[in-house]
């Protein structure tokens, strides 16, 4: 592995998806990860805590290439949204904003940065093409068994659909801000559901205006009632909207999440007429060990 600007074994900790510290989703990053297996990364993981921790474990500095895995407390995932624009900021900050690939389980990540103004990076990320297919009943009717919510909590123009962008997440709308708010699920029962079907979120969203969502994503089978801002999941409910024509044919819209768990962040997905690939653009903020 050829030496990153800056890079060690330690665990750097970002906020993604916010400019505050105490917003936005919390991501371990490990620049130099060439010696770990995976077992030290899952332990590593698992004692940092966070919804998932990237690891860096090739580098080509020259050109910019990466190769990045990631866990969770319990176990490894194919693609995390939040872990892949914390690392992005945090090699930004050493080697200097410009184009980023990283190559992931879930295949090739292309990440551009650039720094604003006012110091701040942001991180745009494309993922692997999209795909999106309605619901099963049998996959509906377990997962409102286990998140307590009845059929008519959802709203009918926003079909339940299966979503991909790196990672199955299952996409439900609900009808109204207030139960969207509302959320407590039974951690074991949805675990199960979504263990048996592969799924690594609940994509829960609220549709406030043709360009702004609110989304929250329980993660129980990564060990956490709730992710605070997930870009993965963002990435794939663009795909989502892009299959179901809910928005123009190229369009930006902004998901909203984590503020319910009081750690808001901002989430901006660019859904493309003519490419199945979804942008997902964002900040992270360093965070104090």
């Amino acid at each position: 592995m050829t030496a990153i600007p800056g890079a060690s074994t330690d665990v750097l900790r970002y906020a993604a998806f916010s400019s505050d510290p105490a917003g936005g989703n919390p991501a371990g990053v490990v620049l130099d990860a060439s010696g770990y297996d995976e077992a030290r990364m899952l332990a590593v993981a698992a004692d940092v805590g966070y919804s998932e921790t990237a690891f860096v474990t090739a580098a080509d500095p020259a050109s910019r290439r990466f190769t990045l895995r990631y866990f969770s407390p319990l176990a490894e995932v194919a693609f995390c949204g939040h872990a892949t624009v914390a690392t992005a900021v945090a090699l930004a900050e050493r080697a200097g904003a410009g184009a980023l690939v990283f190559d992931t389980p879930a295949g090739e990540i292309p990440v551009a940065t650039a720094v604003g103004r006012d110091g701040t990076v942001t991180a745009t990320l494309t993922s692997v093409p999209s795909r999106s297919r309605p619901a099963g009943d049998d996959e509906l009717t377990a997962t409102l068994a286990a998140l307590g919510w009845a059929r008519s909590d959802l709203d009918p123009e926003l079909p339940p659909h299966v979503a991909f962008a790196g990672n199955d997440h299952l996409v439900l709308a609900a009808a109204s801000r207030r139960r969207l708010a509302d959320l407590a699920y039974d951690f074991d029962a949805l675990a199960a559901v979504m263990g048996r079907h592969g799924w690594t979120t609940v994509h829960l969203v609220w549709r406030e205006t043709p360009a702004l969502f609110h989304a929250r994503d329980p993660f129980p089978v990564g060990g956490v009632v709730e992710d605070p801002a997930t870009g993965a999941a963002a990435a794939a409910f663009g795909g989502y909207l892009r299959a179901l024509g809910l928005v123009p044919e190229t369009a930006e819209v902004t998901v909203r999440q984590g503020e319910d768990m009081g750690r808001p962040g901002e989430l901006l997905v660019g859904i493309s007429a003519v490419d199945p690939r979804v942008t997902v653009t964002g900040t992270a903020v360093r965070l104090e060990p």
